[in-house]
Order: C-alpha cells, then sequence, then structure tokens
C-alpha cells in the first residue's frame, strides 16, 4: 500500500481534532461544499457512478508528463456525498495509475473512522466511487 497524498493526511489531522461523529460529519459536509460545482455539461450518463443512492459524477482528467497524472472532479446532489467526493480527491487526485492501484481506501476511510460512521446506503455509494475511480486508474495503466 502507498503512503496517502498530504492533502488526504491534513484531513486525517483535523478529524483526530474533532472530538465527536456529529463534528466530523459536518467537517465532511463543509469539505464538499467547498468543491466548485461540476458544470451541467459533465453531468451525464458516461460520468455517473451506477450503485449510489444519490446521483453522483466523477470526471477524470490525465495531467500529461511523466508521469502520467490522474485528477478528478465529482458532484452530488446530496452534501455528504460531495464531502466524501472531496476526501477522494484529496486520497486520489494528482497521483500515477499506479499509485492509485496501490491505494488501499478501506483502509485510509477506517483511519479517518467513515466506514463504522456511514449508513449501508452510504458505504455502498463510496464503495462504488472507489471502484470507478479504480476502473479510470486501470484504463489509464493499460494505456500507458
Amino acid at each position: 500500500m502507498t503512503d496517502a497524498p498530504q492533502a488526504f493526511e491534513d484531513i486525517a489531522a483535523d478529524f483526530e481534532f474533532l472530538d465527536d461523529w456529529e463534528d466530523r460529519y459536518g467537517y465532511v459536509i463543509d469539505l464538499g461544499k467547498k468543491m466548485p460545482p461540476l458544470p451541467d455539461a459533465l453531468k451525464g450518463p458516461e460520468t455517473r457512478v451506477d450503485g449510489c443512492a444519490s446521483q453522483v459524477w466523477i470526471v477524470p482528467r490525465v495531467e500529461e508528463g511523466a508521469p502520467r497524472r490522474l485528477h478528478f472532479d465529482g458532484d452530488s446532489d446530496a452534501l455528504i456525498v460531495r464531502g466524501l467526493i472531496a476526501v477522494l480527491r484529496a486520497l486520489y487526485s494528482g497521483r500515477t495509475a499506479q499509485e492509485i492501484l496501490a491505494t488501499d481506501a478501506q483502509a485510509q476511510f477506517q483511519r479517518l473512522g467513515l466506514t463504522e460512521h456511514l449508513s449501508s446506503q452510504r458505504s455502498n455509494g463510496l464503495r462504488a466511487m472507489v471502484a470507478r475511480l479504480r476502473a479510470l486508474a486501470e484504463a489509464e495503466a493499460a494505456g500507458a
């Protein structure tokens, strides 16, 4: 497993200062509110994530150069899900396909204590988002 990027480590450090789940939940929502909204033109069936109770869209873009790095933008109609997208962006965006594939998102979310506090629907949606990001990284790795 590869180390988490600094942006994710900053979130983990902030979580340590928050005493209870309600504060952490609010923090995740705030992270989502700070993300720029995805333009409607990018909210189509090709960017929609299936398996989420909410509407979720994830749009990849590749930073050319050596090594090629993947970046992700996303959006949701649910505030907490927007926050989860923000956390996933901190974990995955700006990394190579190999780094993404070597990252155990489940373990990183357990560090934050998120996995035990999400409803089963939200947990399923989170797994679907991670699966989409990993599939995008696999496609990039195969094409590289």
